[in-house]
């Protein structure tokens, strides 16, 4: 059986693309700079497929690229002109696991937009800070491998700062489930962090535990003038001071100020 064959018989036929009109959308970036080659697409439906297919490329020897949404602006999700790489793309993944108002988190798959994020949140009036400009087709695996940052990153911080806990495949295809929604964790090393930022080079996420966050009482849009960088920064100082947690965390049924 050629190897590529016993890829079908682990993944599906409809999971593992290699014609050229089919690896053609996965194989260019988002502002068409970079376009390399792939062996082939492989396309995960869980994190048993996703084990599978890296268990398989170990096997191999076959370098992997794995790709969310495609929306990077660096080439980072785009594999080089060997041809021998094989493309694993999340966009299957995009189940909704578990939302947890009590601790205000929720649970979701490595392919899930960003924005059906945001928008399950709100539908339990929760919210998910992480807003970018690619929010309805970049994926929260992207989002969490590259620690984006978004619109948001002075009030809520960086993506690794909204993750509580992560589900993720290694290179051999062995699956690390951390998996956890706890505050606080002081349990040994902070792994999740290692595979933040990587890029997909320690182990592909497959799945993240994320904050929420009470929504704000009210929203104001300001354009505002700023003679000089300093002047910016204390804008910023007068801001936080006037919204500050304080004031941003309202009685949900009552609208009272808690604090």
């Amino acid at each position: 059986m050629k190897p590529i064959d016993e890829l079908r018989t682990l993944l599906g036929t409809d999971a593992v693309l290699d014609s050229a009109a089919d690896l053609a959308p996965y194989l260019t970036d988002w502002r068409g700079r970079y376009t390399g080659c792939a062996l082939a697409v492989a396309l995960p439906r869980s994190t048993a497929e996703v084990a599978q297919a890296l268990g398989w490329c170990a096997r191999h020897a076959v370098p992997v690229v794995a790709q969310g949404g495609n929306t990077g602006l660096v080439g980072g999700a785009t594999p080089d002109t060997s041809g021998r790489a094989l493309m694993l793309s999340t966009r299957r993944m995009r189940q909704i696991r578990s939302m947890d108002t009590a601790n205000d988190t929720i649970t979701v798959e490595a392919g899930c937009p960003l924005q059906e994020v945001q928008q399950a949140a709100l539908a339990h009036e929760r919210l998910f800070p992480l807003s970018l400009a690619s929010q309805g087709s970049c994926t929260i695996g992207g989002n969490l491998a590259t620690n984006a940052g978004g619109t948001q990153v002075l009030r809520y911080g960086n993506a690794r700062e909204l993750a509580l806990g992560l589900e993720v495949v290694l290179a051999d295809g062995s699956v690390w489930n951390g998996l956890r929604g706890l505050r606080k964790d002081n349990t040994g090393y902070d792994l999740k962090q290692l595979f933040i930022g990587s890029e997909g080079t320690l182990g592909i996420i497959t799945a993240a535990t994320l904050k929420l966050f009470a929504l704000p009482r009210t929203r104001v849009v300001c354009l505002v003038a700023c003679p000089n960088l300093a002047a910016a920064i204390g804008l910023l100082h007068r801001a936080r001071a006037a919204a500050g947690l304080s004031r941003l965390w309202p009685e949900r049924r009552t609208g009272r100020n808690l604090w």
